[in-house]
């Protein structure tokens, strides 16, 4: 039988878990506070991912590994490093896929649609730090210390996900005027949390896919506004009114909101196009994205 390890149980751990879904595995999920007991076909292991010797025995002939943790966003140059090393060592000691989930922000700022194979040369220490996790999984894998595969994802849409989106659909809700940050009117791409689960499990099972990395399948690019508008529709709400926070004002929340206060440094991704190509996924893999009404019912809770 085979057996997952997926680390992090939020939205995207979750996504994972339901993608395995009908197959003939142990599906075991590690968190610090026990959560994850209320999905079906799963088990969880109560502990500290930055823990090597705990994520080892948990990992102990395992098929892969799912590396879906997240770390506060501001804490990022302190907790990854430790969480990552531990990865390592438990995916090399079981002979596991180390399958990461990363995202977008190591390529910096965008002149064309994003391709996985796009230098990552951002000079943001937190980018970096995704960029090194990558690298050094990526050595691991080429001397033959273990497998490792990587999936980056854009911006997130989909229930429990912590988006924008969810911020705003009260405000959608209720036909007030959503307060968002960026320009509403450039086009981005959004990744569903469900093709991002759906897209690990492809990467970590398939032997072509490892040894380098994948973006997420993902829907066409589109505007802030007109998925707001969407999400309104879906709710029989008037299209809402949106409105942008300036950055001097992100600044100012910032001194009370760590996370808030990190937002300007990585602007450019809501003030240009912010485009992914998601070609290789789709014919090498054989993933296309979750229709665009569906998640959008998903993102409301229809």
């Amino acid at each position: 039988m085979e057996k997952f390890v997926i680390v992090g149980v939020g939205a995207t751990g979750r996504a994972v878990a339901t993608a395995l879904k009908g197959r003939e595995a142990e599906v075991i999920l590690v968190s610090r506070s026990g959560g994850g007991a209320d999905l079906p076909g799963t088990r969880v292991a109560r502990g500290d991912a930055a823990d090597a010797q705990f994520l080892a025995q948990v990992a102990a002939g395992a098929t892969a590994i799912f590396n879906c943790a997240n770390p506060p966003y501001n804490k990022w140059l302190t907790d990854w490093p430790p969480v990552a090393a531990s990865l390592l060592e438990a995916a090399t000691r079981s002979g596991s896929v180390l399958t990461t989930l990363s995202n977008l922000y190591a390529y910096g700022p965008p002149t064309a649609p994003m391709t996985p194979h796009d230098p990552l040369v951002s000079t943001l220490p937190k980018a970096q730090i995704r960029a090194t996790m990558w690298r050094d999984a990526l050595a691991a894998h080429e001397r033959g210390d273990l497998r490792a595969t990587e999936v980056r994802a854009s911006d997130f849409i989909g229930h429990g996900s912590q988006s924008i989106f969810e911020r705003a659909l009260p405000q959608v809700a209720k036909g007030r005027t959503a307060t968002v940050y960026g320009d509403v009117d450039q086009l981005h791409s959004w990744t569903y949390t469900g093709d991002v689960g759906r897209t690990l499990v492809a990467a970590a099972t398939t032997e072509a896919a490892w040894g380098r990395p994948w973006h997420a399948v993902t829907n066409e690019p589109a505007t802030t506004r007109s998925v707001l508008s969407d999400m309104a529709s879906a709710l029989g709400a008037p299209s809402p009114k949106v409105r942008s926070l300036p950055n001097g004002l992100l600044k100012a929340i910032g001194f009370v909101s760590p996370l808030i206060g990190e937002l300007p440094k990585v602007a450019y991704q809501f003030e240009r196009p912010f485009v992914i190509d998601d070609h290789e996924t789709r014919t090498l893999l054989g993933l296309e994205p979750t229709p665009w009404s569906e998640v959008i019912a998903d993102a409301v809770g229809r």
